[in-house]
């Protein structure tokens, strides 16, 4: 199944990128502008993974259910993470497909678009870094 096809099943709307297969490894991600122990070689410009997703009805009466017990909102922090990951992994993807090896500056965002639907992106600048000497 493709990562569009896995996307789409989970009913998410995502900009979809072909590496083919390829994508930067996490521990190449930083918030920095630098990675430790590598040179940047070639900045290759600004990467991001966009997804767009909605509550769904059983979500959202879960969710209001547990906020009468009060605490950690488990389904919504399960659907803000899971949401999180696949903008991350679409970011790496595209970092991979423009020739990236790393990503610098790494940062997320989210917007409600409108009521109950959210857009989340994560972004940065994907570069080309060799080890330091």
């Amino acid at each position: 199944m493709s990562q569009w096809d896995r996307i789409r099943g989970a009913k998410t709307m995502a900009t979809s990128y072909t590496g083919g297969g390829r994508m930067v490894a996490h521990n190449m991600v930083t918030t920095q502008f630098e990675l430790d122990g590598f040179r940047v070689t070639r900045t290759l410009g600004v990467v991001r993974g966009i997804v767009v997703r909605s509550r769904s009805i059983f979500g959202t009466i879960g969710a209001g259910l547990q906020t009468l017990v009060g605490g950690n909102i488990t389904l919504l922090t399960n659907l803000c993470e899971k949401t999180r990951l696949e903008a991350f992994e679409l970011m790496l993807q595209h970092a991979a497909e423009l020739g990236g090896n790393a990503v610098v500056g790494a940062r997320y965002d989210a917007t409600e678009v409108m009521q109950g639907v959210t857009e989340v992106l994560a972004y940065g600048t994907a570069v080309v870094v060799e080890p330091a000497k």
